[in-house]
């Protein structure tokens, strides 16, 4: 095994976790979360779907299968609804754990006006729902809160059964704004923390939207979650950007990060060759179990790095190593 991070936060990778069914090629795992159970669900994108694993790697489901154009964002609620972003889709959808869609919030394929064009030209404005969403995650109120994401750069909250509460955030490199937000997590306490990647920084908000402070250290984040002991994880890809608040030329190295709640680094790993023998290419979402373990998954295709080697493991699992020890 591996051995990664540094005390209290040491642990030890799981080689060849997880057994997927035939045809469910692990070539882009755009996301992974952990329900109540600690049952492990990754969006697979050669199926456009989602496979549910338990802790031990074991298959248990899957489906979904070319449900979605291109699933980018999930969440599990403490019921275990499953929640999915479609960023191509310009959609939320609710699920239950065994697939049944319960609730759509949606622009019925038409993405908002905001000047952007994939692949050819940035947010020029922000808009209202959706242009290619990243992420959701749900408040204890039950509100759910929505990074959108690729194509605008606006958070939107939503009621628990959908309609629009209000939004924030502009193009821009300063408080409140986003380039992009991609990822959202919501504490115990209601405040939203926002992965804004190419800022290089997470940015916090309290339940209104009104920033209060940001941690201004990240390697281009792409996804945060929270433990049961309140400790931060954060994913960062990492790279070298020639834009973002300050044009750049130096390389962060893709790696992930536990913080505590004022964004302090407690323990960090990765390594700066993505696409050699370094750990990551591109990590690109986050969860933790209830015993601590944490989970990584990571996409092949990098507007930074071109394209993963063809063998690349996109889903890993790190065991606390007290865990380890436990065990034997």
């Amino acid at each position: 095994m591996r051995r990664v991070g540094s005390s209290p936060f040491v642990y030890q990778e799981v080689k060849q976790w997880g057994e997927f069914p035939p045809g469910w090629k692990t070539e882009d795992a755009p996301a992974v979360a952990v329900d109540s159970e600690d049952r492990v669900y990754v969006l697979i994108r050669n199926k456009n779907g989602l496979v549910c694993f338990d802790r031990d790697g074991r298959f248990l489901t899957s489906w979904g299968e070319d449900l979605f154009q291109r699933p980018h964002g999930l969440f599990i609620a403490p019921d275990n609804s499953v929640y999915i972003v479609d960023d191509w889709g310009h959609s939320v959808l609710k699920f239950t754990p065994e697939g049944r869609l319960m609730m759509t919030i949606e622009t019925k394929d038409q993405p908002t006006d905001t000047g952007y064009i994939r692949g050819q030209q940035k947010v020029q404005r922000s808009g209202p729902p959706f242009n290619e969403p990243t992420g959701v995650a749900l408040a204890p109120d039950g509100d759910l809160y929505v990074s959108d994401g690729y194509g605008n750069a606006r958070v939107h909250r939503f009621t628990p059964d959908g309609a629009l509460r209000s939004s924030w955030g502009e193009p821009g490199s300063g408080p409140g704004q986003f380039n992009p937000p991609h990822g959202v997590w919501i504490d115990e306490n209601g405040l939203v923390y926002i992965s804004d990647r190419m800022n290089s920084r997470v940015q916090i908000f309290n339940p209104q939207g009104e920033y209060l402070t940001e941690w201004g250290d990240a390697h281009y984040p792409n996804n945060i979650c929270i433990d049961g002991a309140g400790n931060f994880y954060v994913a960062e890809m990492g790279g070298v950007f020639l834009y973002g608040r300050e044009p750049r030329l130096d390389k962060l190295p893709a790696r992930i990060t536990v913080r505590d709640s004022r964004g302090g680094v407690l323990s960090e790993w990765g390594e700066d060759d993505p696409s050699g023998t370094g750990i990551y290419f591109c990590p690109h979402s986050i969860a933790v179990d209830s015993r601590g373990d944490v989970y990584v998954s990571e996409v092949t295709t990098s507007y930074n790095f071109g394209k993963a080697p063809d063998d690349w493991g996109v889903l890993r699992k790190y065991v606390l190593e007290n865990q380890v020890d436990a065990m034997k």
